[in-house]
């Protein structure tokens, strides 16, 4: 089943970025059917262009010039790029370019076009694309990948999903030679999943030097799996974390590594998978609708953190996966208003059934209240 995704597209040629499973070759099927298709996922067709690229300029000369080109997995065959450089250039042919990483293309310092293509991100399926359709529950145990939330049981899809992904990703493309110390760091790096990294510790858990960490962090990130969330230090007052915190992409993915049988609402895991989908839809908004703002936590040297921070400081959050939260769960928040007074709203996002809004001023939001104002315009 297709469910309509709210992602905003140019008219003009661009990269469609996300991760594997994120449904960008769906969508792209939707959005241009008449579109011409190059999948360089099939062998014979990725193989024939590798060996000859320039095979791609005389296919184009037989289309008819208004045709757009829809090329999937363009990081397979990064030499590809030339000939689609000279046909926009020299005749204005739009491309519409996707791939779950680009890491293959910066290594191979292939051509990336020099500003004339946008880029565009498709994340996993947010709430306000879900709709009526959208369970918490289900959410925080399949994930956001639209094969994996749609799936009546999705613990062997998410198996599968990482095997494919150290299969393909990792090992035929050659990011890593040691695809055991690789697999053992997937697990640690799920452990520390919405945490401040801290390489050295999971240096020793996998068994690899802190460098080799740093650099497999950077392949999860360029493979659209995870991200980093960078702290909050525009004019600290107090001494400040600066070391980033880390998010997988897919808290489905995160519960299998793990071997979490069932997240939910008052467990242990349920809070951590709770926070990691509140950024998941932050991201998927910004990406989305193509109104990024900044976001960042913010951490004392002594301790005091906030999951969240908006732009420039004018947006707090607060994440508490539980059903009733108390003044006491909302300090960090007013200890960050001490440091940042013009920070225009507090917001503490949990799970009770009404909004409401304390003496200090911060205001207690459902979840379900988040998504709406979120999705409408009304957070940053």
């Amino acid at each position: 089943m297709y469910l309509p995704r709210r992602i905003e597209l140019p008219n003009q040629s661009f990269f469609l970025w996300g991760p594997r499973q994120s449904g960008k070759t769906t969508l792209l099927k939707h959005r241009y059917p008449e579109a011409h298709r190059i999948d360089l996922l099939r062998t014979e067709e990725r193989m024939r262009y590798e060996r000859e690229p320039h095979l791609l300029g005389e296919l184009l000369r037989a289309l008819p010039p208004d045709q757009r080109v829809v090329i999937d997995e363009i990081q397979k065959v990064p030499a590809l790029l030339d000939e689609v450089h000279y046909a926009m250039q020299e005749t204005g042919r739009i491309f519409t370019l996707c791939g779950s990483s680009a890491r293959k293309i910066r290594r191979a310092h292939a051509n990336l076009l020099g500003g004339r293509a946008l880029k565009r991100e498709l994340l996993g399926f947010s709430a306000a694309e879900l709709g009526e359709r959208f369970n918490l529950e289900r959410m925080l145990n399949h994930g956001p990948l639209p094969p994996h939330y749609l799936a009546e049981d999705a613990s062997e899809l998410q198996a599968a999903y990482v095997d494919q992904y150290l299969k393909e990703e990792i090992l035929d493309e050659g990011l890593t030679r040691n695809l055991p110390a690789f697999a053992q760091f997937l697990r640690a790096a799920a452990i520390g999943d919405t945490e401040v990294v801290n390489f050295s510790n999971i240096a020793r858990e996998s068994g690899v030097a802190s460098s080799t960490i740093k650099g497999y962090y950077e392949v999860l990130e360029d493979t659209l799996v995870g991200a980093f969330l960078p702290a909050f230090t525009r004019r600290p007052k107090r001494r400040v974390q600066h070391a980033p915190k880390f998010f997988f992409r897919d808290v489905g993915v995160v519960n299998h590594l793990l071997r979490r049988q069932r997240v939910l609402p008052g467990s242990e895991v349920f809070g951590k998978a709770f926070e990691n989908w509140i950024y998941h839809e932050l991201s998927s908004y910004g990406c989305t609708l193509r109104q990024p703002f900044d976001i960042s936590y913010w951490r004392l040297s002594s301790g005091i953190e906030v999951d969240f921070v908006l732009g420039d400081g004018e947006v707090a959050i607060e994440v508490k996966g539980k059903d009733r939260v108390r003044s006491y769960d909302a300090r960090h928040l007013l200890q960050f208003r001490k440091d940042y007074p013009s920070v225009r709203e507090l917001l503490l996002i949990c799970c009770e059934s009404q909004a409401r809004v304390t003496e200090e001023g911060v205001s207690i939001l459902p979840w379900r209240d988040f998504i709406d104002r979120l999705w409408s315009g009304n957070i940053a």
